[in-house]
Parts: C-alpha cells; sequence; structure tokens
C-alpha cells in the first residue's frame, strides 16, 4: 500500500491563509475546513499523485469544501431545546432529562452573552460604552444612562438604534446563514 505523498511545506501558509479566509462565510472553524482539506488531499493522492498544480488544487479545494459546508448547512435542522425537538417543531423522539433550565440551556446563554459582549466590545465609537450601560443587570433608565455617559437623554434612542444597527450587521457577516448571504430578515 502506498501513502500519498505529504502536502509540500511551502504550501502551509497557503492553506492557513485560504482556509482562515473561507471559513467565516459558512460559519465554519477554518481549523475544520484545514482538516478537510487536508484528507481530500490525501485522497487525491491516494488515487491520482501530486495534482500538477498544487496551489491551484490547493485553493480549488477549500472552495469545494465550502460550498459543501455550506450544502450541509441549509439541509440542517437546528435543535430547539424549549420544544423538545427540533426549529420547526417536530420532536427528535430523544429523552433528555433537562428541564428548561438545565446546565446546557444555562451554559448555553452564558455562551451567548459572552458572544454578545465580545461583540459589543468590537463596536467603535461610544457603542460599547452606551449597550453596556443599557445592558447592565441593574436595568437603567434613559435619564440614568444619560447621565452616566454625559449625553443628552433625547440623543440616547437614536445613538442606540445606530449602535444596535452596526451590531447587527457585524453579528450578520459573522454568523450568516448561506442562504440569507448577510440580509437582515
Amino acid at each position: 500500500m502506498s501513502f500519498p505523498p505529504p502536502l509540500p511545506a511551502d504550501l502551509h501558509p497557503l492553506l492557513a491563509a485560504e482556509c482562515a479566509a473561507e471559513a467565516a462565510g459558512p460559519g465554519i472553524e477554518p481549523a475544520d475546513l484545514e482538516q478537510a482539506v487536508w484528507l481530500r488531499w490525501l485522497e487525491h493522492g491516494r488515487t491520482a499523485g501530486v495534482p500538477p498544480h498544487p496551489a491551484r488544487w490547493l485553493r480549488a479545494a477549500v472552495r469545494a469544501e465550502v460550498r459543501a459546508a455550506r450544502r450541509r448547512a441549509r439541509r440542517e435542522v437546528a435543535y430547539d431545546p424549549v420544544a423538545g425537538g427540533s426549529a420547526n417543531g417536530t420532536a427528535d423522539g430523544v429523552a433528555h432529562g433537562t428541564g428548561a433550565d438545565g446546565p446546557e440551556d444555562r451554559a448555553l446563554r452564558a455562551e451567548r452573552l459572552r458572544s454578545l459582549r465580545t461583540a459589543i466590545g468590537r463596536l467603535p465609537g461610544r457603542c460599547p460604552e452606551l449597550l453596556t450601560a443599557l445592558l447592565s443587570h441593574r436595568n437603567p433608565t434613559y435619564r440614568e444612562v444619560a447621565r452616566e455617559l454625559g449625553i443628552s437623554q433625547g440623543s440616547l434612542g437614536p445613538i442606540r438604534s445606530r449602535c444596535v444597527g452596526c451590531l447587527r450587521t457585524m453579528l450578520t457577516t459573522e454568523v450568516a446563514l448561506p442562504e440569507d448571504r448577510g440580509r437582515v430578515r
């Protein structure tokens, strides 16, 4: 049994860069994409040997894996723990033994909150400061937030609206479903 040839060492940075650039579109991890391309290289090498233009083949393989990931994402159905089945309301027939506030639910909520706070921290200008104040556990009024930030109360609404729009745009491009292509519903 002959093993396929290893990926040339000078193509490792190209593979990492291509995977990092393409992985955000379908919402997969660059390392997972890189691993899938490695597997594709091994399978190709076993049957056809080294391609005549390895860099071109590598770019094409990355894009093919991205297309496959997009197709898989369209077919997958999200699980809805509240409904006890898929997001479209069908039951999955598996008893999980956790209530509506089980450890998984708390962990998922905490992860979503961490992701939201991280995204808010990347916003431009005063947006992080304003949205953090508005999301405070003490649930402040607009008057309190305006006083705390030194902004007029009348301008908080328009500023908040711009900040939330910016956040929505940023998150949509990071986690957009492939069929949405970044459009906000």
